[in-house]
């Protein structure tokens, strides 16, 4: 299901990335650079997020429905990233092309400070953009119709006079876009390769042959998403709609592989059926709750905005429209209403209780059947109690070749030596 590389393509994909990351980086520090500098000082952009309650403390609500609380981001962020990094298709290609396990950590630690040194710099430059509007609210005056809208405004505003910035910070906008697409392609053409060419060719295809399909998967599923940037357009803010969206196949992706790394008596026909459920009550589940949310049925409360300072003029008909306060209209169905931080995880809930309720029909499996090496440590252990197994008929899968894999003595995992050589083409 996850290969750990596609041809030839890997390495240049990684160190496009490398470039790609530093623009980015570039454009975020250089825009809370300029706006600090702008607005007085961080102690200002701090102060009036503070006193007019942008920054608040946890909210601890349990109820699934509150937009944002403690627990949905803890633990529906924890299960979100759990599968982003433990079994995504386009992470697990990288950890499968560094020659140890010890490397894979090292990268996934750097992997992780830079997506939280990220995540800070966003989050400042969200209360820089606050605290240079919060007297003449963009989004009231129609200057921008869209929430996604204000960062660029902010930045034409901050750094327009100023030659060539504003087309740095397009270039990390194009980087940051690209770094991710370059790198779903690269997976997503190894993935079509093996698992739904391959199997149903009948002579091994040639080199020339696989360039030609790995070339025409790119660049299909490119003007596909090319195609939809249209259709995101219509249906909200951009994070939540991918979050929503990526819960369709990511939660049962990470129900299946909990199964088979935590529970091997599940066999292969309930863990397919319930992956199957999964995706049809997710693809259910976020479809609805977005088209709810683009159609206006589902709202959420704003926090007020002022327009008193504004030096333009602008239609102020707007100003007396009626404010919609209420988190949902009573009519639309309670599930559609839970937040989308939990749509992973409940993808992923229901895959695996679905396919723990199909081996009552099924049967269940013998888990001493299962390479031990597809077992996590403590359930190996439980599994055959305590003796050691060796890992046989295990196998790394690279570009079509079966690479002989040894079990790693102190993580259980497989040792692509070979792989990585594969990877540097």
């Amino acid at each position: 299901m996850i290969r750990p590389i596609s041809l030839g393509g890997l390495k240049a994909v990684v160190w496009t990335d490398v470039v790609q990351t530093f623009s980015m980086f570039g454009a975020l520090v250089l825009v809370a650079v300029k706006g600090t500098i702008d607005l007085g000082g961080s102690d200002v952009v701090f102060r009036s997020a503070w006193e007019t309650g942008r920054l608040e403390r946890p909210n601890f609500d349990i109820n699934p429905t509150t937009r944002h609380t403690l627990w949905s981001q803890l633990i529906g962020g924890f299960v979100y990233w759990l599968q982003t990094n433990a079994v995504s298709q386009n992470m697990i290609q990288r950890y499968l092309s560094l020659p140890s396990v010890k490397a894979g950590r090292r990268a996934l630690w750097i992997f992780v400070f830079g997506v939280c040194l990220l995540m800070a710099l966003c989050s400042y430059c969200g209360l820089l953009i606050y605290a240079t509007y919060q007297n003449c609210d963009p989004l009231t005056t129609k200057l921008a119709k869209a929430k996604d809208q204000l960062l660029p405004l902010f930045v034409m505003d901050i750094l327009g006079e100023l030659p060539g910035l504003p087309g740095l910070f397009v270039a990390g906008v194009f980087s940051a876009a690209l770094s991710s697409l370059s790198t779903c392609l690269n997976s997503m053409s190894a993935v079509i390769l093996e698992d739904f060419v391959k199997p149903y060719v009948k002579k091994p295809l040639s080199p020339l042959a696989i360039n030609w399909i790995m070339r025409s998967v790119v660049v299909g599923v490119g003007a596909l998403c090319a195609a939809l940037v249209f259709v995101v357009e219509k249906m909200g803010t951009v994070l939540q709609l991918t979050m929503s969206l990526e819960a369709i196949t990511n939660g049962p992706l990470l129900g299946t592989f909990t199964l088979g790394i935590l529970i091997p008596w599940v066999e292969s026909r309930s863990a397919l059926t319930g992956g199957i459920v999964g995706v049809l009550f997710m693809s259910w589940l976020s479809l609805k709750a977005q088209y709810a949310v683009a159609t206006g049925a589902i709202t959420y409360p704003h926090k007020q905005m002022s327009v008193e300072e504004c030096s333009y003029e602008f239609d102020r008909s707007a100003l007396n429209a009626t404010v919609t306060s209420s988190v949902a209209a009573e009519d639309i169905f309670p599930l559609f209403r839970v937040c989308y931080m939990w749509y992973t995880f409940l993808g992923a809930a229901v895959t695996i209780l679905v396919s723990l309720a199909c081996t009552l029909v099924y049967g269940r499996n013998d888990p001493k059947t299962v390479a031990p090496d597809l077992l996590a440590g403590f359930v190996r252990r439980y599994v055959y109690g305590g003796e050691k197994e060796e890992a046989s008929g295990s196998g790394c899968n690279s570009n079509g070749k079966e690479v002989k894999a040894r079990l790693n003595n102190s993580a259980g995992s497989c040792n692509h030596d070979e792989i990585l050589k594969e990877s540097q083409l």
